[in-house]
This record gives structure tokens, C-alpha cells and sequence, in this order.
């Protein structure tokens, strides 16, 4: 497109989706079916008018939400808050929030979501905004030197070992569990997540598990079919199922061309990211690892002894090694920001694993160019599955062995005991997060970039968010791949156990080396499993073990 043309569009306030759309093939989406989804088919409801409306700002198609947006639709979502809280109630309270400004995206909404709250309520928030990369590292600090500095947190399920389990976080009172609704969320975020010692602590505001993200146009492509069958495959040209098959497709495609373009396959986030990035080898692992018949897939749940240099989770790490010379240049240095946003929806890589963010982004976020040309499933499966309990390979009856990755269970909201002495802040606090964990305002999330993806029932009634814009197929396929990972009998789940990230960023450093090329892919896990049994034995391997059991619900 001429850069006049362009210009001239943009000025009529086209965004730049709206442009490159246009120039994008339309690929054909099939309808998945509703079968198991619940809610998928529910159909709208008068009761259903704020949620109607909400979705409309702005709307699919037009243009990114911005900050004028997220405090639109927290004022429109300030019904239960009102219901509750007398206007000026909270005049004079000073509360902290820590959390994530990853992407401009978690306490960037929060801030637009809570002015119309502060505005009401008379209590003001000051902010501790962290990248995703630093904030294991500042918790665990606050917990380690007992400088808790901030009121309410944004935080996931996997820490609530060390916070919750410490004495450091407020018991939710029973007002604010009727607020948010609790019975609405998905079942595997129900107690015991969120909850410890059978005290309730977490407003849920996001649901976690990484599903598959494709390019459907590169996978219906007939030139790349028809090179595909030229170079000896017997299988048809498709969508990879397996991880076996994201490996072939991956190395084939190296040197290919799609619509004048270099094409790539699968997307590797190698770089270290504060702990996080280990969930993208865990994606890679969990369908070697996690066997049918066995709970347990990082550590034996009868000694913690770690799984990381089991046979299952070496060939994970190989097939890291062997697939990214096949990857875009560089792409050791990637994080997985950057294989989500600055590569997949910008046009590079045809297959990543990620959170929901990615459909949730594809169609709203003014930076990608895919969003009529994506799909999703879950995870791909493994041909074969490692039965830790023999030490062999196992090819099942059923076929191939699938285990979606549950990873982080979700980030909630938490208030710190620190306010339970201040009877006023306390009762501030936690509206605070029963208007950011609100079942409407919770619905915009979903639908629009927030770093939050579905997690609520109500969350997975196809008709509103076809209302709100999104296209039928899309968001069929879309909310299957979610609901399917949730609800999967061989799902890989979260273990909440204390020092949970000291683990997973250890891992990070080590295999940041082993991905160079500094150790074998043995060696590697070898020198995980070493520093992950030092760690074990200085939390308490007895402790550990009743928890993981019991995380394991064994």
C-alpha cells in the first residue's frame, strides 16, 4: 500500500487492523462443536444489558481500548460497589497496589477501572508497577525481609504457598464473596485455589492455561501443501496435532515461502523471564510428562524428587535445541512477549503456545495483523507418554497422550493482613478488589486485551461475544480451546507449594545456558534436578511433600 494512501485512511480513522485486514486472506474456520461447553449456546438474556453494553466499548473492529475506555467501563460496572459502599465512605484512605504493567496491560486497566471507585469512595491507590521479569524476584523479597509495602497485589495461585501460607494475606470477608459471584468461576479455580488452611484469601480475575495458537491460512496453503508432499511426507499438509508434528512441520518450513514472505513454524521463547518462561517448556513437556495414570509430572509426590531429568522432560528440552535453528534469527533471545506480540501477532511464526491472550488480542489489539487468520486448539499430543512409575515409554490404546498445561492457575487479587488492624482500610481494600473481580467487568477482560483470558462459566456464552463483534467461528474456537484445557481429564496442574517460582527461576537460568549450546540437553536437566533437590531440602522436603500431595489433590 502507498504510504499516502495509508496516511489518508488514517486520517478518516481507519486503524492500522483495519487496513491490513483488508489486504489478509479470509480463512475458513470450522465451527467446533458446542458439545461440553455448558454455557457456549446459552442465549441472551434482558438480564444481559450492562454486558451488552460494556462489550461495545469500544468495540471489535474498532480500534484498541484505551485508558478513556477502561474507566468508561469501570464506572458503568459500579452497581455492586454502590449497593454496598455509601458514596465517601472511604474518604481518607491511603491504599498501595502492586502488580503487573506487562504489555501496558493489568495495573495500566486497573487504574482506568478504579477512578470512578475512587472518585465514589473517597479511598486514593498509589501504584507499584513491575515488568513481568522482576516481579517473582520483589515478592519474594517483600516475604523473605518481612517488608510487605503494599496494601492489595495482584498475584497468581503458585505463590500463595508463601504468602497466604506465612500469615501475610487478609481473609476474604463472606460480603465479598457473594459480590464476585464465586460459584461462577470455572471448576478447577474453585477451593482449594485460592484458599489455604480452608480460609478463602483470592478474588479471581483471570483463568490460566496455554493453548495452541496457528496461522490457519499457512496450514491451507496449497503451494506449501504440495512442497510438503514433494519432500516425502505421506501425511497430509495440516494443522500439527502432535508435537512430533510440530517438529517435522517446523524444520520443514525453514526456507519456504508464503505470499512472498519467509514463513516459520513453531515460535521457542528461550530467554529467561522471571520465572515465567519456564511454562513454555512446560508446554512443551507436560504431553511426555504427564501420564494418565499418575497425578504427579514435576516432582514423585511420595519424595519430591524431581521429574526435570526424566527422560520426558530431556527430550522437551532437545527438542528445544533442535528446532531453533529452524526459528527466526535471534530467536534465543526471545521472551514470550516477544514470540506472542512482537512475532506471532505481527505476522511472524505460524504456532505458538500461549495464554488467551492471544485471542483475545488478535481481533483488538491495533498491533496485529492475524486476526482473520488464526485458530485454536489445545496443546498438541505426544505419540508416546513416559510412565515414571516404570521407566518406559508407554504408546497408549487411546492414541496419542494430550495434557494441556494448567500454567499459573490464574492471577487474582489479594488484600494483605496489613490493613485487618484498620477496620476502614480493610473494608476499602477489599471492595477494591471486588469491583476489579466483578462478573460484568470481569467479561470486558476476557473479550479485550487485559492479560486476563476466560474463567468464569458466564464467560462462555458464544451470542454476547458475537454481539460485542467477534466472528462466530473465531470465538467458537477460541472458547473450545479454553474450556477443553480446563476441563481435560489428563490436565497438567499447577502445584501450589512454597518457593514454587524460586524453582521454575532457577530452571530459567540454566536452561538459558543449555539452549546455547554451554551443556547437553542432559546435562541441563541434570543440573536443574540438583538445584531444585537443594531447594527442596531448605524449605522442608516433609513440608513439601504433604503440600504437593495435597496441591495434587492426593
Amino acid at each position: 500500500m502507498r504510504t499516502g494512501l495509508y496516511e489518508k485512511l488514517v486520517r478518516a480513522g481507519a486503524t492500522r487492523r483495519d487496513i491490513l485486514k483488508g489486504a489478509a486472506g479470509m480463512a475458513a474456520l470450522s465451527a467446533a462443536s458446542s458439545a461440553g461447553l455448558g454455557a457456549l449456546t446459552r442465549p441472551a438474556s434482558a438480564a444481559d444489558d450492562l454486558r451488552a453494553q460494556i462489550l461495545q466499548v469500544p468495540g471489535v473492529g474498532k480500534g484498541q481500548p484505551t485508558d478513556a475506555d477502561f474507566q468508561k467501563v469501570g464506572e458503568m460496572c459500579l452497581g455492586a460497589t454502590k449497593a454496598s459502599v455509601k458514596q465517601g465512605e472511604f474518604a481518607g484512605v491511603q491504599l498501595t497496589f502492586m502488580g503487573l504493567n506487562n504489555q501496558n496491560l493489568h495495573n495500566v486497566l486497573y487504574r482506568g477501572f478504579l477512578k470512578a471507585w475512587e472518585d465514589y469512595t473517597g479511598a486514593k491507590f498509589t501504584w507499584i508497577d513491575l515488568a513481568q521479569a522482576d516481579y517473582g524476584a520483589r515478592l519474594q523479597q517483600s516475604i523473605a525481609t518481612g517488608t510487605v509495602d503494599f496494601d492489595v497485589i495482584e498475584m497468581g495461585a503458585p505463590f500463595e504457598g508463601d504468602v497466604c501460607g506465612k500469615g501475610l494475606a487478609s481473609e476474604m470477608p463472606d460480603w465479598v464473596k457473594k459480590q464476585i459471584d464465586m460459584d461462577d468461576l470455572v471448576n478447577y479455580l474453585k477451593p482449594p485455589v485460592g484458599t489455604w488452611d480452608g480460609k478463602q484469601y483470592r478474588v479471581t480475575v483471570d483463568g490460566d492455561a496455554h493453548n495452541f495458537n496457528y496461522r490457519t491460512d499457512v496450514f491451507s496453503d496449497k503451494d506449501l501443501a504440495d512442497a510438503w508432499k514433494a519432500a516425502g511426507n505421506s501425511t497430509p499438509w495440516g494443522v500439527p496435532t502432535t508435537w512430533q508434528q510440530v517438529q517435522a512441520v517446523t524444520k520443514f518450513l525453514k526456507g519456504q515461502k508464503f505470499k512472498g514472505q519467509d514463513v516459520y513454524g513453531y515460535l521457542d521463547a528461550p530467554k529467561p523471564w522471571g520465572g515465567f518462561g519456564f511454562y513454555f517448556l512446560g508446554s512443551r513437556a507436560t504431553a511426555y510428562a504427564k501420564h494418565p495414570d499418575d497425578k504427579a509430572w514435576l516432582f514423585d509426590a511420595d519424595t519430591m524428587k524431581p521429574r526435570i531429568n526424566n527422560p520426558a522432560w530431556v527430550r522437551a528440552i532437545q527438542d528445544v535445541i533442535d528446532a531453533l535453528p529452524f526459528e527466526p534469527a535471534d530467536q534465543i533471545n526471545a521472551d514470550p512477549n516477544t514470540t506472542g506480540f512482537s512475532q506471532f501477532l505481527a505476522g511472524t511464526g505460524s504456532m505458538i503456545p500461549w495464554w488467551g491472550d492471544i485471542g483475545s488480542n488478535a481481533k483488538t489489539n491495533d498491533s496485529s495483523v492475524i486476526g482473520d487468520t488464526v485458530g485454536f486448539s489445545i496443546l498438541p499430543g505426544s505419540d508416546d507418554v513416559y510412565n515414571s512409575k516404570t521407566g518406559k515409554w508407554d504408546k497408549l490404546a487411546s492414541g496419542p497422550n494430550f495434557s494441556p498445561n494448567c500454567a499459573y492457575l490464574g492471577w487474582g487479587v489479594y488484600v494483605m493482613a496489613r490493613v485487618d488492624s484498620d477496620e476502614k482500610k480493610k473494608r476499602a481494600a477489599w471492595s477494591a478488589a471486588a469491583h476489579l473481580g466483578g462478573k460484568d467487568l470481569s467479561l470486558w477482560c476476557a473479550a479485550y486485551p487485559s492479560g486476563f483470558q476466560p474463567y468464569r462459566n458466564s464467560h462462555f456464552n458464544i451470542p454476547e461475544w458475537v454481539a460485542a463483534g467477534y466472528d462466530e467461528a473465531f470465538i467458537t474456537s477460541y472458547l473450545k480451546s479454553e474450556a477443553d484445557s480446563y476441563n481435560h481429564p489428563n490436565a497438567a496442574i499447577e502445584p501450589r507449594i512454597p518457593g514454587i517460582f524460586q524453582y521454575y527461576s532457577a530452571a530459567e537460568d540454566i536452561l538459558a545456558n543449555t539452549f546455547a549450546g554451554k551443556m547437553k540437553a542432559q546435562e541441563g536437566a541434570d543440573a536443574i534436578a540438583a538445584a531444585w533437590e537443594k531447594l527442596t531440602d531448605q524449605i522442608g522436603r516433609e513440608k513439601q511433600i504433604k503440600l504437593y500431595k495435597a496441591s495434587l489433590g492426593m
